[in-house]
């Protein structure tokens, strides 16, 4: 069977984006098996994850995600710039706003274009933070998840524990500050902090170095994916953590290996806005 795709990138986090709105592939193969195979860097296309575009019942569009692993996050912040642009360029919708259907909820992303009106930046409402534990999930005896201690057998002369802020964006986030961000091993700290056991479904890990109140830094370790150069959900969840630990303002620019997102939590509303590039990579086909 040969499908076609497009590759697009977000901050360098890159997906493989699959159109299957008459759930032709679907019927065919299973998405799980086919984002390892696809994800593959060596034997594959390459990226960090597939993107299937499906139509929607109750939304515009629906948007599903499958890590280079096979396992399915409920939602990527930087894989919905690049479906916001993906489906405004090529005129599957014309509104500048795009109700999304994901696992995660409804997400609103909003495109803004140049004079050619190429897509050159995506807003995108990422709706509230969860901070009940429960609902994260992370397990705690505390109403909110701030200064959690984690606490590990000693590995590799790594820390016995680690203090974390836990929030999720539709996917779990645990957050750490740290005094010098390039000090960190985030293998070797991502990986035993994802499959940490009040983790019941894993969860992403973002490290952070704060360079004053509106400005972060910001390493992370993608559940499902290992290190990559950008996660929009983590930094959303980074800022409300920054936020709630008083280390930050509410509007900040947050630096990744991959580039720069701002991100406001709008105290008001209580959602959260991701603002940042999408950019399209190549397109082609593949047989399966």
């Amino acid at each position: 069977m040969k499908i076609d795709f497009t590759k697009m990138e977000g901050l360098g986090n890159d997906f493989i984006f699959i159109d299957d709105r008459d759930d032709g592939i679907k019927e065919q193969t299973d998405f799980s098996a086919l984002a390892k195979k696809l994800c593959s860097r060596h034997f594959g296309i390459g990226a960090d994850g597939i993107i299937i575009i499906n139509n929607s019942k109750i939304n515009d569009f629906k948007f599903r995600i499958y890590n280079s692993d096979g396992s399915q996050p409920q939602m990527c912040g930087n894989g919905m710039r690049c479906f916001a642009k993906y489906l405004y360029e090529n005129k599957m919708i014309s509104e500048r706003t795009i109700e999304v259907e994901t696992k995660a909820g409804l997400i609103i992303p909003e495109v803004f274009t140049d004079n050619d009106d190429k897509v050159k930046f995506v807003r995108v409402d990422m709706g509230e933070p969860v901070l009940i534990p429960s609902r994260i999930p992370f397990i705690t005896e505390n109403e909110i998840a701030i200064k959690e201690k984690l606490f590990f057998d000693d590995i590799d002369n790594q820390e016995k524990e680690v203090e974390v802020t836990v929030v999720s964006m539709g996917n779990p986030h645990a957050v750490l500050f740290i005094d010098d961000i390039a000090a960190i091993d985030v293998r070797k700290q991502g990986e035993r902090i994802e499959n940490h056991e009040r983790f019941p479904e894993k969860t992403n890990v973002e490290f952070i170095e704060v360079v004053k109140e509106d400005e972060l830094i910001m390493k992370v370790w993608e559940r499902g994916a290992g290190q990559t150069l950008a996660c929009g959900t983590g930094a959303c969840g980074a800022l409300v953590a920054g936020y709630l630990n008083k280390k930050c303002l509410n509007k900040v620019l947050i630096h990744l290996e991959g580039g720069d997102l701002e991100v406001e939590w709008n105290l008001e509303n209580n959602h959260v806005y991701k603002t940042g590039p999408a950019s399209f990579v190549f397109s082609g086909s593949i047989m399966i």
